[in-house]
């Protein structure tokens, strides 16, 4: 009886580390080869993983949940799915593409700009695709643009300016460069992660039929309403200015913020509740938020200090640069760029550097900048959640989008080690 009540970790003398970093690698391969939404299976082997072999509580598996992620494509989704059914995208769509002149091929590069320029006046990456996404991802679907394009285009535009030295993040990272004692540099942390992103959102461009657009202006003149703002589209470019403006001024909570906007336009008449509450991806958020709670869990039980213990026993002097923005990708894939990565590694880089014996420790931090933020577009980051949940309803197979933005992420990794190892050092 008594053997009825050990852990199944002790049966089985499955290592925690080892089991999730499994069962993680199992979701992804479930994601690229099946239409099946991928969060249940990750919410499952979390479970498993976590009761079974880590021997945890079952409230442990429950603390993992991602509230906040949850509020912010709850919030998101519902203030940009009320303003798409009142028809003011739709009209604000138009102004956007009479802007363009009509050409649909300016309008990823006018979006990447746009979501570039927001990131670096503060929010960050995450508030500036909350921001952008929405609004990117309706215009993209009236003028016919590929959601890939457009998601690309935003998450890559957000992570340009991500590390400006006015940006949240940007002070983060100037912070723990102070912390770990490496040379001060503001303008080669910036340019290294605006130059990465900027070409990464070319090749995307090119690779997606951008310069294909160009042929697509009497369609866009067609998809687009020319009809002018109705009093209600006037209310709710207030309501959304308003919700702007609390997030980078004031420092709302973004998923809160849209949550009280989506509120106000629904007791003022200006949508239909039951409309808008439909216009909720609820497919997208449960695939995003189940795979947040199997990545919460690998990291809880040591599966990334696994892995970086495997990679960091390769590193020479010779491949440092390349091979921490290797492993920081990898770990940032299904990690937190600002909140993990640039804490646990920009302070470890002197350490790192004495035990190799050699290296540039200003190399070695911007490499870990860029390797770590370039496959931010994965849909396992927020960036790219936020885009795959933005896409409008009926706009495209989100799960397609969810794939195809999970190959670019992970081909991000190579495209990364490649540029900190032979191009990172024209910026340190």
């Amino acid at each position: 009886m008594t053997g009825i009540s050990l852990p199944l970790a002790s049966l089985l003398a499955i290592d925690p580390a080892v089991g999730s970093l499994t069962a993680l690698l199992i979701v992804m391969a479930v994601s690229l080869t099946s239409r099946v939404n991928v969060g249940l299976l990750a919410i499952i082997l979390a479970w498993a993983v976590g009761v079974g072999v880590a021997a945890w509580k079952t409230d442990a598996i429950l603390g993992a949940f991602p509230s906040s992620l949850f509020l912010t494509l709850l919030g998101v989704t519902l203030l940009f799915g009320a303003a798409e059914k009142n028809g003011t995208l739709a009209a604000i769509t138009a102004r956007i593409i009479g802007a363009c002149g009509g050409v649909v091929a300016l309008m990823p590069l006018a979006f990447f700009l746009l979501a570039s320029g927001v990131s670096a006046m503060g929010p960050g990456a995450i508030a500036s695709t909350a921001l952008v996404a929405p609004l990117a991802m309706s215009a993209g679907v009236a003028a016919r643009v590929p959601p890939v394009l457009m998601a690309l285009m935003v998450a890559n535009g957000a992570n340009a300016g991500n590390l400006s030295p006015f940006s949240a993040v940007g002070v983060i990272v100037q912070a723990q460069f102070l912390k770990a004692g490496l040379p001060p540099s503001t303008a080669g942390v910036f340019l290294a992660n605006f130059v990465a992103h900027t070409l990464a959102a070319l090749a995307a461009y090119l690779l997606f039929g951008g310069l294909k657009l160009a042929r697509k202006k009497d369609v866009a003149a067609v998809a687009a309403p020319r009809n002018g703002f109705t009093g209600t589209h006037l209310f709710t470019i207030a309501v959304l200015a308003g919700w702007v403006a609390s997030v980078v001024f004031f420092g709302i909570n973004i998923g809160l913020g849209a949550l009280a906007g989506a509120t106000l336009l629904i007791l003022a008449g200006a949508v239909e509740d039951g409309a808008a509450i439909k216009s909720i991806p609820w497919a997208v958020i449960v695939m995003v938020c189940g795979v947040s709670v199997l990545v919460a869990v690998v990291e809880k039980t040591g599966g990334i200090d696994l892995f970086t213990h495997l990679l960091s026993k390769i590193a020479t002097p010779a491949t440092a640069n390349g091979m921490m923005a290797f492993v920081t990708s990898l770990i940032s894939t299904y990690s937190s760029t600002s909140g993990v990565v640039y804490p646990t590694f920009l302070p470890a880089v002197p350490g790192l550097v004495a035990k190799m014996g050699g290296g540039n420790p200003l190399e070695i931090a911007l490499s870990i900048n860029v390797g770590a933020a370039l496959v931010d577009v994965s849909p396992l980051s927020t960036l790219g959640a936020l885009c795959i949940a933005s896409l409008p309803f009926g706009g495209g197979d989100p799960k397609a989008l969810f794939r195809t933005l999970l190959i670019w992420g992970f081909s991000m990794v190579v495209v990364g080690t490649l540029f900190c190892q032979f191009f990172i050092g024209w910026f340190a």
